[in-house]
């Protein structure tokens, strides 16, 4: 049954994703082209592929920390669960409301608790915790691209 979560937890991550990505999907198609971008921002067809492969890294993360739960395990579980909501958070900030102070602001927080997360998730599985490292890279390389969103778009 433990082993049904490596299904299930990347599953729900994806869910997460894909809800966050139906809300913010009017301010992606209609705002943010018109927006001025860092020279350094990816092309769009980058950003989903990006994010599901780091969706299923969270979930399998997860999974495996829940499967071994060692010391710590419920506050690793919680880190996980504010991670994903802050993640979710940003999509709306950002794409939904236009709000790219607030989400930038949103961003940082999240960044501190995947660093967190990943400080939790170590003890119980160092697989776990390196997992969630590309995901702290790509959220602070996100956090940089927010900032100059930000910087041209007063």
């Amino acid at each position: 049954m433990k082993k049904l979560g490596y299904l299930l937890f990347p599953l729900l991550t994806l869910g997460v994703g894909a809800l966050a990505g139906y809300f913010a999907a009017p301010g992606i198609e209609t705002i943010y082209p018109l927006l001025e971008k860092s020279s350094l921002t990816p092309p769009g067809y980058v950003f989903p592929i990006v994010w599901t492969v780091l969706y299923i890294l969270m979930g399998l993360g997860l999974a495996d920390v829940v499967r071994r739960r060692g010391e710590g395990f419920e506050t690793a579980v919680f880190l996980w669960c504010m991670q994903l909501v802050l993640n979710f958070s940003w999509s709306l900030l950002f794409f939904g409301f236009g709000a790219y102070s607030a989400a930038l602001a949103c961003l940082i927080v999240l960044w501190i608790f995947i660093f967190l997360m990943i400080l939790a998730f170590h003890p119980i599985s160092r697989l776990a915790a390196r997992m969630q490292i590309p995901y702290l890279l790509w959220v602070g390389f996100a956090g940089y691209l927010n900032w100059v969103i930000c910087q041209l778009n007063p």
